[in-house]
């Protein structure tokens, strides 16, 4: 299943598997001049590959490993013979056969194994030029692609949402706020972010630095109930009402007690 916008010069595709005629999971890539920005899911590569047909596709960029990002890859590799980029530390994990939880294999599906080319530092296309940002927290070898002269960011999973409910295990919190620092301290002043989730932030700036704000509030509060004595189920109670149903729809992987666990080890 794919839906698509137009904004600006940028074409966001959606894509889902369906799943008794309903999406289960959205999941963003950007197309613009000719750069595609992820790509998607196992499940709905062939349809990316047909969308894509007539769209002068010269270069794929993944801001990260996850199977939701790379599920396109080899599938456009072999129809339109470009070149795939990504950071030298998801290079490893896009060619080989990482493990994958059920959940991960039904919703998103296994991407075929593809071969990436380490990313520059800077991405150029005929009429835009990205800089590329190292942007650990989410994943080893995030990267964020920043036009300034635009305003444009495409923010991968570094940002996704002002105010988490739940991550997944490998994720650092610390590591993601400086990440958003780090973005906020080179990006112009009005700032557009581009998310994998298929959100379109026009007031990019605000949301990263709410997003920093929540984070080390939650690391506060959190802090305070630990040096009383709370455990962290009772931390994760106290401050959500409980753990997140995603807990279990997911084999334990995303969890609001992994959100509190990382917050507790904010030094930022």
């Amino acid at each position: 299943m794919l839906e698509i916008r137009e904004y600006e010069d940028i074409i966001q595709i959606r894509m889902s598997r369906e799943w008794e005629g309903k999406a289960l999971y959205w999941v963003a890539a950007y197309l613009v001049d000719g750069l595609l920005i992820d790509t998607g899911c196992a499940h709905t590569a062939a349809e990316l590959v047909d969308f894509l047909a007539d769209k002068k596709l010269s270069m794929v960029v993944n801001t990260h490993s996850h199977e939701d990002h790379v599920g396109g890859n080899a599938l456009i590799q072999q129809s339109f013979s470009v070149p795939v980029h990504a950071a030298p530390a998801s290079l490893p994990t896009i060619a080989g056969n990482p493990f994958m939880y059920p959940y991960q294999e039904f919703v998103w599906g296994r991407p075929a194994p593809s071969q990436a080319l380490p990313i520059p530092a800077v991405i150029a296309t005929p009429r835009y030029s990205f800089d590329v940002m190292a942007t650990p927290g989410h994943a080893d070898g995030h990267v964020v692609l920043l036009e300034k002269n635009r305003g444009w960011c495409f923010s991968g999973d570094i940002f996704a949402r002002e105010n988490p409910k739940f991550i997944r295990p490998e994720e650092d919190m610390g590591e993601t706020c400086l990440s958003l620092e780090k973005i906020l301290a080179v990006a112009p002043d009005k700032l557009v972010l581009f998310t994998s989730v298929g959100r379109i932030v026009e007031n990019g700036r605000a949301a990263l630095e709410e997003n920093i704000r929540y984070l080390r509030e939650l690391a506060r509060k959190a802090r305070v109930l630990q040096q009383q004595g709370s455990s962290e189920p009772e931390i994760v109670a106290e401050l959500f009402g409980g753990e997140h149903l995603f807990a279990q729809m997911t084999d334990g992987q995303y969890t609001t007690a992994n959100l509190i666990r990382s917050v507790l080890k904010m030094t930022c």
